[in-house]
């Protein structure tokens, strides 16, 4: 009998079979013949359960509706466009065409949880944004429609007029399911920056409540966008907002920022250095839950620090008959017990030399730590020329030649949000990337401190009105624009540093329908139809745009090393030294399996999965043995298209 090789899965991630196992591993009673049953889990809630008729809550028309797309699988994939990208073979960096909505879906496997920082610039829903409705059968088809790559139904692209007695409501459908599918790619220290103005910022603020928490709300920045004032009648508008959540408040990492204005008070042999209690005023650290931060310090009286103006003296863990026991305060707030930021190993390391003791104007001791640092932390109003919107316009007009997009972010606020939300090698994702301001942002603070960061940039393929200066230059739609900026920003960056070795590259995708055929057949069938059949990757597709199907399939990293080895006249791929083998040719002999465990010895890496076509064997028997080959080399996942 004919060994069967398992399909591979043809959907991206199935969110609630995900979310279902989670809930059986936490609460197995509650499940019965594999299906939830709720009274056994409200048992299980106890008090935890809300099952008031009337309660908070923020809903609208399509809210389930918009949750269950955000739940849905997508059937697409993302196909490789080298022609338009910059070091293909290099790059981290990655530039996805499409609608952000499928992509989202595409990369939950090969990015959950990997993303450090999001910023956003969605639609303001001003009444001239694009919004527009997705589709819940079929959102490939929906996207193409709308994009105009197939014949539509009448459906075009436009804005959402406040006449459409639904302007909330579509601008909440369409942010809701991509902000759910968004927080699944961060990590769990990571943030999310998301600008916008009056409109939406109410409907913004209570979506990401619900989708981010209510705890994890970290603040609203305000930006003097327009110092001049734009006239909206009654009132002229200097500002526009930026709300900023964490993935978990407990985990959030975030970075101070360069400050030109910081002056020093003291100065020593290192460098000059004011002074900062050290103790975490954090009222969610405290003696409770960090009883390893909290011990005394002793400060002693009779040895003053001299060499600075104040009065500063010298400390340590030992208690003499001149010290002074010193304990970090209670907060004035709630008289929460707080804790020292520093480990007794830690303090031991820098006693007087990078902590002291001080005592106040008022005559309290307090321990206080030099801080050499010329940064700050990111403040709540944004304002300077540099931020505002024309300072945006004139750059990306600068580096195109042209007026040739409105409004983009200025690239001093992305390089704040950027600095201050990333890790110096974490990557970013921005799913309604416009001009790319923020990979922009990106490489030019990349080239400044050496670091790898990296981004994703998603932007729906918007045509271009056939009048705007843009159009007339050759840009057919915003995907042009923000792919071009990219090329002229990294190609700037690396005149303005000739010794930069870093990556100003990017690899492009686009949003397409899978490269796997359906089997469509129907009892008109003809011979020509069943030829057809024999092979079900579609006849239009190359093998790159199949192999990055398995990519995402498997939830491996777009970016990762890809090289092709030659065994017995076919191609096979190997990706991550080894990681996955990937085989798309026909009449695939033995000698191909003998090759691929000759090569999982050879890299030798820790789990090797093979791919083939179907159809792909010269004959059952060679199928069947080839399997046998590869199993005992160790190799027990192999899948088929």
């Amino acid at each position: 009998m004919t060994k069967v090789i398992p399909p591979m899965d043809s959907t991206s991630t199935d969110i609630v079979a995900d979310n279902i196992s989670k809930l059986k591993e936490l609460f197995p009673e509650a499940f019965t013949e594999g299906k939830v049953d709720f009274d056994a889990l409200k048992e299980v809630l106890g008090e935890y359960v809300d099952g008031r008729d009337e309660r908070y809550s923020f809903t609208w028309n399509g809210k389930s509706k918009a949750r269950m797309i955000a739940q849905t699988p997508s059937t697409g994939t993302l196909r490789p466009c080298k022609e338009e990208s910059v070091d293909w073979d290099s790059t981290q960096n990655l530039f996805i065409e499409g609608d952000n909505l499928e992509v989202l879906k595409l990369l939950q496997k090969s990015y959950h949880k990997k993303v450090k920082m999001i910023y956003i610039d969605p639609p303001y829903n001003t009444g001239k944004d694009f919004v527009y409705k997705d589709n819940f059968k079929d959102n490939i088809k929906n996207y193409k429609e709308i994009t105009g790559q197939v014949d539509g139904e009448g459906r075009s692209l436009s804005n959402n007029p406040e006449t459409s007695g639904r302007y909330h409501t579509d601008w909440l459908n369409m942010m809701y399911p991509r902000l759910k599918l968004a927080r699944n790619l961060l990590r769990d220290d990571g943030v999310i920056f998301i600008s916008i103005d009056d409109n939406e910022v109410t409907n913004l603020k209570n979506i990401c409540d619900e989708i981010f928490g209510e705890e994890n709300f970290i603040g609203t920045f305000v930006v003097n966008a327009a110092p001049n004032g734009r006239d909206y009648g009654h009132i002229a508008k200097n500002h526009e907002f930026c709300v900023f959540y964490s993935k978990n408040i407990s985990e959030c990492d975030t970075n101070l920022i360069p400050d030109a204005t910081k002056t020093f008070k003291f100065e020593d042999e290192v460098s000059g250095f004011n002074i900062h209690p050290l103790y975490n005023s954090n009222e969610a650290f405290h003696k409770g839950n960090r009883p390893n931060l909290y011990y005394p310090f002793y400060l002693y009286t009779d040895r003053p620090i001299k060499e600075f103006e104040g009065d500063f003296y010298e400390i340590g863990l030992d208690k003499t008959f001149n010290s002074i026991e010193v304990y970090p305060p209670l907060s004035q707030k709630n008289s929460v017990q707080f804790v020292w930021r520093w480990g007794k190993q830690k303090s031991i390391e820098n006693m007087n030399q990078e902590i002291m003791g001080y005592k106040t104007s008022s005559g309290e001791y307090r321990i206080v730590q030099k801080m050499r640092t010329d940064e700050k932390l990111v403040r709540s109003i944004i304002s300077g020329k540099e931020y505002t919107s024309r300072r945006g316009t004139s750059e990306v007009e600068s580096l195109l030649g042209g007026k040739y997009f409105s409004f983009p972010k200025p690239l001093a606020l992305l390089k704040t949000f950027v600095i201050s939300g990333m890790q110096n090698d974490s990557l970013m994702l921005d799913m309604f990337a416009g001009s790319s301001s923020s990979a922009e942002a990106v490489m030019r603070i990349n080239a400044e401190d050496k670091g790898s960061r990296q981004f994703i940039m998603v932007q729906l393929p918007e045509a271009l009105d056939g009048k705007s200066e843009a159009s007339k230059v050759g840009y057919k739609t915003i995907t042009d624009i923000s792919k071009e900026r990219i090329r002229r920003a990294a190609a700037k960056i690396q005149a303005e540093n000739p010794g930069y070795d870093g990556d100003l590259g990017f690899k492009a995708f686009k949003l397409d329908s899978t490269n796997i055929k359906p089997w469509e057949l129907d009892f008109d069938f003809t011979a020509q139809d069943l030829e057809d059949q024999i092979s079900n990757i579609k006849t239009d597709r190359k093998e790159e745009d199949v192999l990055y199907e398995v990519l995402l399939k498997y939830g491996l990293d777009l970016t990762l090393p890809i090289t092709e080895h030659s065994i017995d006249g076919h191609k096979v791929f190997n990706i991550g030294m080894g990681a996955l083998m990937v085989c798309l040719s026909d009449k695939i002999s033995l000698e191909v399996a003998e090759g691929i465990a000759k090569l999982k010895e050879e890299l030798n890496p820790e789990i090797m999965r093979v791919v083939f076509k179907d159809a792909g064997f010269a004959d059952d028997v060679v199928k069947t043995n080839a399997l046998q080959i590869l199993k005992q080399a160790g190799i027990e996942d192999v899948r088929s298209l």
